[in-house]
């Protein structure tokens, strides 16, 4: 049976945790393995016009990151997903890895399709906030739509409610 600590996690995630917290810290208290394929290193790495997330990403030695290329990605996944999200779920399934964390719709949907049980960067805020760590829902979305990251209303007020911090 696969182990529910571990996930494979993609570059949008990542940088929406640090756009979010400001950190990956809230990753190493969730999960015993956080796996990041080495195209998503990449990715990361590459870090945009703004070079935004490397420098937390980089801090995070403990998160488990690949440093070769992986060679057998399926041919599907490479036609339908981006280079980072179809590593991410090949890696989860060359190693029986059950959970995956990727946002993208088209990578949620793949990923479903292989079996693979799904969570995102707002998914592992409202775990965190649900384990203890002082996180308020509002504020972190804040941040992010600051950064330039997309959230749908529907997904922020289903966050807001789940998380307890609807107005009335």
């Amino acid at each position: 049976m696969p182990d529910t600590n571990i996930i494979v996690i993609n570059t949008a995630p990542l940088i929406s945790i640090i756009a979010a917290v400001g950190h990956l810290r809230i990753l190493q208290s969730l999960y015993t393995q956080v796996l990041v394929p080495f195209e998503v290193c990449q990715e990361i790495l590459a870090g945009g016009a703004s070079g935004f997330a490397i420098s937390e990403f980089e801090d995070a030695i403990w998160l488990q990151k690949l440093q070769t290329p992986l060679n057998n990605i399926s041919p599907f996944l490479l036609n339908s997903l981006d280079l980072g999200e179809a590593s991410v779920i090949q890696l989860a399934l060359n190693e029986n890895i059950h959970t995956v964390c990727i946002d993208e719709t088209a990578g949620r949907r793949v990923a479903r399709l292989n079996g693979l049980s799904i969570t995102g960067t707002i998914g592992i805020l409202l775990c965190a906030k649900r384990e203890g760590d002082p996180i308020y829902i509002r504020h972190v979305i804040g941040r992010m739509i600051d950064r330039g990251i997309r959230l749908s209303e529907t997904l922020i007020n289903v966050a807001l409610q789940q998380a307890g911090e609807v107005d009335t």
